[in-house]
């Protein structure tokens, strides 16, 4: 029997209009609508894209939102400044650095340097910490998408064995979290991981971050298991794919993600959802 398919455009235009319902509300309480800053440096076209998304989410769901383009050959001077300018402009309640950086511009002293409050991708090491002890405000888009899909499909996490594969501090770790404090009992693998397919036959929930088109097979899930596959790789062919073997996983899990159109349209909707959150923190001060 085929899994069935966990609509991530589906639920994501249901989740913006609960957004855009509520920044209405917002706006009409509070007299000003909340506000999102996307940083980019350089020209990555796939960068691009994401910050044209980006903006696009913004005007759907009724925020302001400002995109500052710099040249590849910027100083960190020079973002630094840009950085310290939008943590003091009220108007702005969430600050987005787009990743990757150019190769001269340090990743981890750039999200260190905005300010936690703003920090709507959740990435600062404050923001970090407090995920591990579930005291937060923001959580990671993309984890925090994968969740709402699990919410949203009926599928109860509490007392499963949940597995993931990828320990990234983007994906792999704070899905653990999450995964853990929604009572889970939960598996994290990776690279040096022995036996890999032996562990992930034992998920009841298998979730994939690693960046290896079509990496998980039929014979590596649990029959009956849900699968949500994160990654997004492109073939020899151009087409896109995630880091599961959707054709034949699919016949053998229970529910499973498709990609395109799995977590992805979360991961916007998401940080939609966080830059709300931080406006609405920023009023009730």
């Amino acid at each position: 029997m085929a899994a069935k398919i966990i609509d991530g455009k589906a639920i994501s235009v249901s989740y913006r209009a609960e957004i855009s319902e509520d920044t209405a509300k917002f706006k009409e309480k509070y007299g000003f609508a909340p506000g999102l800053a996307v940083v980019i440096v350089g020209e990555d076209p796939a960068s691009k894209v994401y910050v044209r998304n980006k903006k696009l989410g913004c005007e759907q769901v009724g925020f302001n939102s400002a995109v500052y383009e710099l040249p590849e050959n910027t100083t960190k001077d020079e973002l630094n400044a840009l950085i310290d300018k939008l943590n003091a402009d009220k108007s702005v309640h969430g600050i987005l650095v787009q990743l990757p950086l150019p190769k001269h511009l340090d990743s981890e002293e750039v999200i260190a340097r905005i300010s936690p409050e703003k920090d709507v991708d959740a990435f600062h090491e404050s923001n970090v910490g407090r995920i591990m002890i579930g005291n937060y405000s923001f959580l990671p888009c993309t984890p925090a998408g994968v969740m709402v899909l699990l919410e949203k499909s009926g599928i109860d996490i509490s007392g499963k064995e949940c597995v993931v594969i990828g320990r990234s501090n983007i994906v792999g770790k704070p899905m653990a979290m999450l995964l853990l404090q929604a009572n889970g009992t939960v598996t994290v693998c990776h690279s040096r991981t022995k036996d890999l397919a032996e562990v992930t036959r034992r998920a009841d929930i298998l979730v994939v971050a690693i960046g290896k088109a079509d990496f998980v097979t039929a014979d590596m899930v649990k029959p009956g298991a849900v699968v949500i596959d994160v990654g997004m790789n492109r073939r020899a062919d151009g087409k896109l794919t995630g880091d599961v073997d959707f054709e034949s996983v699919s016949e053998v899990a229970s529910y499973i993600t498709p990609v395109p159109g799995g977590v992805g349209p979360m991961t916007i909707t998401m940080l939609l959802k966080n830059t709300l959150v931080a406006a609405e923190n920023f009023a009730k001060k």
